[in-house]
Order: C-alpha cells, then structure tokens, then sequence
C-alpha cells in the first residue's frame, strides 16, 4: 500500500471546525430549551428535562472536540507533477487520485469564518465532479492553486 499524502491542511482549521461544533451546538441547544419548555408546559415527565440534556452534552462533545480533531488527523493531500492525492474521511477514510489531464480548472474560496483566520479552501474541478481541500492558509491555497493549474496545463499539452 502506498503512503500516506505528506501534506496536511492548517491547524487553524481545527479551529474553524470547532467554531462550526459550537454554532451547531447552539442550535442543538436551542432546541432542548424548546423541549423542556414544552415539558414544562405540558406537565411532561423528568426525562423530558433530562434527555435533552445528554443530548446536548453528547453533541456538543461530538461535534466541538471530537469528529473536527479526527477530521483534521486523517485530512491530507499531495500533489504530484501527474497526479493530486487526497485523503479524508471520519470513520471511512477516503483515498483519491486526480490525474492532472483530468484538472478542467481550480478555485479557491474564502467564507467570512475562513477570512477571519486567514484560511481559504480549494475545489479542483474535474468533467466527473469535484474535489476540496479545505483550509489552507490563504497563501498556500494560492499558490497551490497556480501550481495545478500550471500542472494541468502542461498535462494537457502532453496529450
């Protein structure tokens, strides 16, 4: 079997990751709030304080600490004057090879929460679908996307 890609994505996406967790989180809670008030409207049982409780417990550890720290281990990528490498993936982990003839073009994007750490993400668009890679540092994504885009051009011309 083939190594691992040797390339990982910024640490400071850990950090984006988790901000997404809290935000979800918030949102999870919001709706237990709703539940124990419909409990408390409805005379409903102590479980229905209680559930929602480790549910919101529960998510938030999933979803702020555990999956984006996971996530950032198993994401890598590589590229190769023929070919980009990338790996990803929670319980399932996925290993791609993009043949660079097969590159039709390469974008970079920049949410708000990816400004504001100086992050940006790139999508390499193929005639079959799409592939990411998510938060790099806004330098690097550049530059990396010069890079396939001049890799791909001279695939092309080899053709």
């Amino acid at each position: 079997m083939r190594e691992q890609p040797a390339n990982r994505i910024s640490e400071k996406g850990l950090r984006v990751w988790r901000l997404y967790g809290i935000m979800q989180t918030l949102i999870v809670f919001l709706l237990a709030i709703g539940t124990g008030v419909l409990a408390y409207i409805f005379e409903g049982n102590w479980w229905f304080y209680i559930v929602p409780a480790i549910v919101v417990i529960l998510y938030a550890y999933l979803f702020i600490f555990l999956f984006p720290k996971i996530r950032w281990m198993r994401w890598r990528y590589e590229v190769r004057e023929s070919e980009i490498e990338l790996q990803h993936g929670l319980f399932i982990v996925k290993r791609t090879l993009i043949p660079m003839v097969r590159v039709q073009h390469v974008d970079t994007s920049q949410g708000p929460i990816l400004r504001k750490y100086n992050l940006a993400g790139i999508t390499i668009s193929t005639a079959a679908t799409n592939h990411t890679i998510p938060a790099l540092v806004t330098d690097e994504a550049d530059e990396l996307r010069s890079r396939i885009s001049a890799l791909a051009r001279v695939a092309e011309d080899d053709v």
